[in-house]
């Protein structure tokens, strides 16, 4: 009987700090959406532990991960998740990455939601070089945004007149 209560108490702190540890990766699992007055749209994102803006969102209706990045050009998609959701493979081109200079494929990004915001027509990189599952949030589709930052929250904004 001890072994038994031991075994479910492991089990149960395990669960718990498995998820207490994915809050704290990913503190935007469930964004939340504001519908201003003037029709636009705004999205309130928490830094997680370190630093970052992650967020959960959709590309074409599957769930993805974002880590927005200032400093990408366009969405950057790993491989094994543009498979996985049924991107298009366009013209392979050489970019300029933390890691060094490595292979792109283009294409275009049908529906990428983000909380309520949508945005249509999404350029973007297929990146066999990435790793996981997580998609860099580049400028092609912040671009289309207002966002500021203040402590620790970002907020994106899509006024009404952008919105497709």
């Amino acid at each position: 009987m001890l072994v038994i209560s031991f075994a479910l108490a492991l089990t149960s702190l395990t669960v718990f700090f498995d998820g207490w540890i994915k809050s704290q990766r990913n503190p935007n699992a469930e964004p939340g959406s504001t519908l201003l007055e003037d029709g636009s749209l705004e999205v309130a994102l928490l830094r997680n532990r370190q630093g970052h803006y992650m967020a959960a969102g959709t590309i074409n209706g599957w769930p993805v991960t974002f880590l927005l990045d200032t400093g990408a050009t366009d969405v950057a998609v790993p491989a094994g998740v543009a498979g996985k959701i049924g991107l298009l493979y366009g013209a392979e081109t050489r970019v300029i990455t933390a890691a060094g200079i490595v292979p792109v494929f283009s294409t275009t990004i049908s529906k990428l939601t983000l909380g309520s915001i949508e945005l249509s027509g999404v350029s973007a990189s297929i990146s066999p070089s990435m790793r996981g599952d997580t998609i860099l949030l580049g400028m092609s589709a912040l671009k289309r945004l207002e966002f500021a930052q203040r402590e620790n929250t970002l907020t994106l904004r899509q006024s009404g007149s952008q919105k497709e």
